[in-house]
């Protein structure tokens, strides 16, 4: 939870210009450096991704070692936002096809 927080507290101070919704629980910055930031700080990995439109894809990244996770949604023009925050992670076994 505490880095939850820490996360949302750096790139708000170190991108406070870059946020473009109304929320403010959402953060976005540059596609690259939310990833960057998402390693760094939090200590997650991708575990997944979809496409929601042509121009829109969503992630989910994971800390193993503090069970946080973060819902990413990235767009076209190389800008990505966090729109989903949550803690406790528990992801699933895949069964062999």
């Amino acid at each position: 939870m505490i880095i939850r927080l820490s996360v949302m507290v750096c790139v708000g101070l170190a991108f406070p210009g870059h946020a473009q919704s109304p929320m403010a629980d959402v953060s976005c910055d540059d596609s690259a450096r939310m990833s960057q930031t998402l390693k760094q700080v939090l200590g997650a990995e991708r575990h997944g991704a979809g496409l929601r439109d042509p121009e829109t894809t969503l992630e989910v990244w994971v800390s193993r070692s503090s069970g946080d996770w973060v819902i990413l949604q990235n767009y076209a023009n190389g800008t990505s936002c966090i729109v989903a925050m949550g803690e406790h992670w528990q992801g699933t076994l895949r069964e062999p096809a």
